[in-house]
């Protein structure tokens, strides 16, 4: 009887100390705080086509705002877009500034020490855009590897990690924006602009005869959802979210309008 009260003390504790440890859990989840607060707060940096930019009206749009609607619109609660310069928004995340970072942010196992992701959305690379008058004499990213030539590309992105790693020889530049950096090659005072392959491809339509575009990809880039670390409920549902919507033909939708067509081009500043 002593040894059947023990055993049923020992369960009953068992029992309360996992329901504590399951309440703190769901009561720490970034889910849960987003269906008690009513919104989705998303980290991005806006300038980085066609991921998240902003149109004519001041109002920050294109693929990742699209995504990010319909995903709080999954939850059933309002957006809120945080528009966060590129070299802070991971701290920015970390110290709950926002829930999630959805900036066309590449995962790398260095970030992965600092945060966690959902699993990718999409699997883009980094490609060149060339001055005028190269399109001879660089045929592939490994020509720039020499010192007589000067690359940019935007300062903390994988572009930048690239160009360091590929073009060591080479002189490199770094800016704060995209638009800086390739705006540089423009006007003829850098030599090769290493980014992200989407926004290269946009930006060299934007400015027809103004630079050549090897695009290429040269390295195998997962871009995927940013969040906290310790929150697998958010990933969970992330993860599901994503399948889902990529299942249903939401996704290609999003995908056509931003990536297969120009139209949204005319709307932006």
């Amino acid at each position: 009887m002593k040894k059947m009260t023990a055993m049923l003390a020992f369960l009953l504790a068992f029992s309360s100390s996992l329901f504590a440890s399951y309440n703190q859990i769901w009561e720490e989840s970034t889910l849960n705080k987003i269906m008690e607060r009513k919104v989705l707060r998303v980290g991005l940096d806006a300038g980085y086509m066609p991921f998240e930019m902003t149109n004519k009206q001041g109002k920050i749009v294109c693929f990742d705002v699209d995504v990010a609607r319909q995903m709080a619109k999954s939850m059933g609660v309002e957006l809120e877009i945080v528009n966060t310069a590129w070299d802070g928004i991971i701290p920015a995340l970390v110290t709950d500034k926002f829930d999630i970072i959805m900036s066309g942010m590449t995962l790398t196992s260095q970030r992965n020490l600092q945060i966690n992701f959902a699993n990718p959305y999409i699997v883009i690379g980094q490609s060149v855009l060339l001055r005028n008058g190269l399109e001879g004499e660089i045929k592939s990213y490994k020509d720039l590897n020499n010192p007589k030539y000067t690359v940019v590309s935007k300062l903390g992105t994988t572009g930048d990690l690239a160009a360091k790693r590929y073009l060591s020889k080479a002189k490199l530049r770094l800016f704060e924006t995209e638009s800086e950096g390739a705006i540089e090659v423009v006007n003829g005072k850098a030599d090769a602009f290493i980014y992200d392959l989407p926004f290269n491809a946009v930006y060299s339509s934007q400015n027809p005869g103004k630079l050549v575009h090897l695009d290429t990809p040269f390295t195998y880039e997962p871009l995927a959802w940013g969040v906290r670390k310790g929150d697998p409920d958010f990933v969970n549902w992330l993860n599901n979210f994503l399948t889902q919507i990529q299942g249903d033909g939401t996704y290609d939708k999003i995908y056509a309008k931003w990536f297969e067509s120009s139209a949204w081009q005319k709307t932006l500043k």
